[in-house]
C-alpha cells in the first residue's frame, strides 16, 4: 500500500521549489507508505508526481517508484496491488519480448499497459488500485481506481493547476488551496456518515469514481471520463442466472472462488494474517487461509470490556478450532476513548462510522506482528447479510397493508419505550434472534410510512432523513439512492437493496472506514470477496441461495459449516460496535456540550443550532437516542475545530 501525490499545470520556476513542494505534499500521508519516497518532475511538461512506498511485494530497490516503463514512455505512481500480476506477466512474455528488471507488480502493469493500452489492461488485473499515470508521447496523464473502490483517489483544480492525492492532507500543502467547505456535502455526511463519491467536503475537489478512469489532456487542458469497468454492466449482463442441479454443486463452485481469490490475495514478501471477529464472513476467508497455509496464520481481533459490545470470545473459538495463531487484546473503555481526538486526523476527511474506533484499534493490534491484513467485508452485501435485507423480506409486505393511521400509533407506542428499556425488558426473551433490539424497533418504528422498497432501503440507509432541517441553507446532493433511476429491474427488490449497497454503503463507508484506520498505522488490508470472480459468482447465484427460509447468507454458511462447526456461527449479528449513546451522556458529555456549544455554532454558520441543541437535550435527559445522528454533527465540528 502507498500514497501518491502530484499535479501538472503553472509550476514555479524554480526547479528546487519543486521539488520541495513535492516532499511537502507526499510527507503529509506518509503514513500510506513510510518505507521509501521517490519524486519524478517534467519541467518541460509542468507535471510533478510523488510516492511513498509500504513496500509488499519487490522489497528491493528495483519496486521503487515513480516508475518508468521499459520504453520510457510512461511514468506511474501506483497505490494498491495487482493480484494477479503473475498470471499477466506470463500472458505478456506469451504475445512479446518483455523481461523484468525487478519483480514488482507495478513493472507487470507498466508493460501490460505498454502492450495492450490502459483500458483492456484494468480490464485484465483483478487488484486493488488507485493510480497516476503519465504518458510522454500524448502528453495525457491518467487517473484510475479499482473497481468497487477499496483505495481512494481525490483530484481537482487549485487556481490553474489540476492536482490530485490519496487524501486531502497534501492537498493543503499545494499554494493557493481553498478550503471551502461544501455544504452540500455535510448533507451527505449526515445522511450517509460519510461523503460517497464523486464529492467531497471541499468544493472544486473530487474523489474518482470506482472502475474509472479519468484522463487529464494537457495540451487542450480537456478532461475526459470512461469507465473500464461498471458494477451495473456486471449484473445486468447476469440476469440469467446459473442453474445448478443440486446445493451441493452451488456451494462447491462458491468454495471454488472463494478459495483462488484468497489464494491470490495471499501472495505477499512480507508477514500476512486475517481479521478475525468470529462471524461468517472473517470466519470464511480465515478458514480458506488456514487450508491453503503450511503454517499457522496470523488472525486478530479486540475485545471489550462492555457488556453487548464483545466480539472477542467468538472469534478466540474459531481460532482454536482452526487452529490459528491468534491474538487478541482487550481494551478498555478508556482506550476507545482516547482514540476520539485523533480521528480527525485518522480519517482526514469527515467520516462518522462509529465503528471507526474499534477498526483502528485491531488495525493498530494487527500492525505489530503483520504488514498485511486480509478482512471478509463485502460478504453482506454480495450475500445478502444485512438484517435489513430479513426484515424487509419478511415485514415489509405485511407493513404495507397496514393502514397509515394503525402505523403511526404502533411507530408512537414503540417510542414511547426508550431502547434501553426494550433491551431491559424484552430483550433477554428475544436475544438468540436479535441483539441491540431497542435500537432495531426504533429504527423499524421510523421507516413504517414507507411506501415502496426503494423508498425503504433510503430511509434504512439515512441516519439523518431531512439534513436540510439540520442545516442552513443547504441543498442536499442526489446520490444513486436516490436520483429516481431504476437500474436494476431485472433483480427483486431485495437484490436490488444488496446491489446499490455495493454501489453505495460498501466504497463510501466500510472500505474508506477500513483503508483510514489501516493505513493511520501502515497496515494493508485486502477484501477476498471483492475479486472480480467472486463478484461475478454472487450476480450470477440464484437469490434463493442468499436469503433462504429467513437465513441471511445461506450458502456462505453452508460452506463455512464444512470447515467450523455451526454452534460456532450461528449467533445473532452483532456488528463492530461501540456503546456510543452511554458515552455521550458519560465520558464524552463534556466534549460533545464543547462542540455543540450554541453560539459555536451559530458563529460557524453550518447547522440550525436549535435543532441540533433540541436532538442533544432529549438524548442526554434519556428521551430518545440521538447518538447515531449527534455523532455526525459531532464528527464534523471536531475535524472544523482542527482545519480552521
Amino acid at each position: 500500500m502507498c500514497g501518491i501525490a502530484g499535479f501538472i499545470g503553472n509550476l514555479p520556476s524554480r526547479e528546487a521549489t519543486i521539488k520541495l513542494l513535492l516532499a511537502e505534499m507526499i510527507n503529509s500521508i506518509n503514513h500510506r507508505g513510510p518505507d521509501d519516497q521517490g519524486i519524478w518532475l517534467d519541467k518541460n511538461n509542468d507535471i510533478g508526481l510523488a510516492h511513498a512506498r509500504l513496500s509488499i511485494v519487490d522489497l528491493s530497490s528495483a519496486g521503487q517508484q515513480p516508475m518508468h516503463s521499459s520504453s520510457q514512455r510512461y511514468v506511474i505512481v501506483f497505490n494498491g496491488e495487482i493480484y494477479n500480476y503473475k498470471k499477466i506477466l506470463n500472458e505478456l512474455k506469451s504475445f512479446s519480448s518483455f523481461t523484468m528488471r525487478g519483480q514488482s507488480d507495478t513493472e507487470v502493469l507498466l508493460g501490460a499497459i505498454e502492450h495492450w493500452g490502459l483500458k483492456e489492461t484494468l480490464r485484465k488485473v483483478s487488484g486493488m488500485f488507485a493510480f497516476a499515470l503519465w504518458d510522454k508521447q500524448k502528453n495525457i496523464l491518467s487517473l484510475a481506481r479499482d473497481r468497487i473502490g477499496e483505495k481512494p483517489l481525490y483530484y481537482g483544480w487549485v487556481d490553474s493547476s489540476f492536482v490530485f492525492a490519496s487524501e486531502l492532507r497534501a492537498f493543503k500543502k499545494f499554494p493557493g488551496f481553498k478550503n471551502q467547505i461544501d455544504k452540500s456535502a455535510i448533507a451527505l455526511l449526515l445522511r450517509y456518515s460519510s461523503i460517497p463519491a464523486p464529492f467531497s467536503i471541499y468544493k472544486d475537489i473530487k474523489k474518482l469514481n470506482p472502475g474509472q478512469i479519468l484522463q487529464f489532456h494537457s495540451n487542450s487542458k480537456r478532461i475526459v471520463e470512461d469507465n473500464f469497468w461498471s458494477l451495473e454492466e456486471v449484473y445486468s449482463s447476469s440476469r440469467k442466472f446459473k442453474k445448478y442441479a443440486n446445493d451441493k454443486e452451488a456451494i462447491a463452485d462458491l468454495e471454488f472462488v472463494l478459495s483462488k481469490a484468497v489464494e491470490q490475495q495471499m501472495q505477499a514478501d512480507v508477514p500476512l494474517g486475517a481479521f478475525l471477529s468470529g462471524g461468517i464472513d472473517s470466519s470464511s476467508i480465515v478458514s480458506m487461509m488456514q487450508l491453503q497455509s503450511t503454517k499457522k496464520v496470523n488472525t486478530f481481533s479486540i475485545g471489550f470490556d462492555v457488556d453487548g459490545f464483545n466480539e472477542a470470545e467468538h472469534a478466540r473459538e474459531v481460532a482454536k478450532h482452526l487452529n490459528t495463531d491468534h491474538f487478541d487484546m482487550y481494551v478498555t473503555e478508556q482506550d476507545a476513548l482516547d482514540v476520539v481526538p485523533h480521528l480527525h486526523r485518522i480519517y482526514d476527511e469527515p467520516f462518522a462510522d462509529s465503528s471507526q474506533i474499534p477498526t483502528y484499534l485491531v488495525s493498530k493490534i494487527a500492525k505489530q506482528k503483520v504488514t498485511v491484513a486480509l478482512s471478509g467485508d463485502a460478504g453482506d452485501e454480495l450475500f445478502g447479510g444485512y438484517n435489513r435485507y430479513l426484515f424487509t423480506e419478511s415485514m415489509f409486505g405485511k407493513i404495507k397493508k397496514i393502514p397509515k393511521p394503525i402505523k403511526y400509533l404502533l411507530a408512537k407506542a414503540i417510542f414511547t419505550l426508550s431502547e434501553e428499556s426494550w433491551n431491559k425488558y424484552f430483550g433477554k426473551l428475544l436475544e438468540k434472534s436479535y441483539s441491540n433490539l431497542g435500537y432495531k424497533l426504533h429504527k423499524g418504528a421510523d421507516v413504517l410510512d414507507s411506501n415502496s422498497i426503494r423508498e425503504l432501503h433510503l430511509k434504512l440507509a439515512s441516519l439523518i432523513r431531512d439534513p436540510s432541517n439540520w442545516l442552513r441553507d443547504t441543498n442536499e446532493y442526489k446520490t444513486i439512492l436516490n436520483d429516481g433511476i431504476n437500474r436494476f429491474s431485472g433483480f427483486n427488490e431485495i437484490e436490488q437493496m444488496m446491489i446499490y449497497d455495493l454501489l453505495t454503503y460498501l466504497p463510501s463507508d466500510i472500505l474508506t472506514k477500513v483503508d483510514r484506520a489501516a493505513m493511520a498505522v501502515s497496515l494493508e488490508t485486502r477484501v477476498p470477496f471483492l475479486d472480480p470472480d467472486v463478484i461475478n459468482f454472487a450476480a450470477k447465484l440464484p437469490f434463493k441461495y442468499k436469503i433462504r427460509n429467513g437465513q441471511s447468507k445461506w450458502i456462505l454458511r453452508e460452506m463455512l459449516y464444512k470447515h467450523v462447526p455451526k454452534s460456532l456461527i450461528d449467533r445473532p449479528k452483532m456488528g463492530f460496535a461501540v456503546p456510543l449513546a452511554d458515552w455521550l451522556r458519560g465520558p464524552l458529555r463534556d466534549w460533545a456540550e464543547i462542540l455543540l456549544d450554541e453560539k459555536q455554532l451559530i458563529q460557524d454558520g453550518y447547522f440550525n443550532a436549535s435543532v441540533v441543541r433540541g436532538k442533544l437535550d432529549e438524548h442526554m435527559s434519556g428521551k430518545r437516542n440521538w447518538h447515531y445522528q449527534l455523532w455526525n454533527v459531532l464528527i464534523f465540528q471536531s475535524w472544523l475545530e482542527n482545519n480552521k
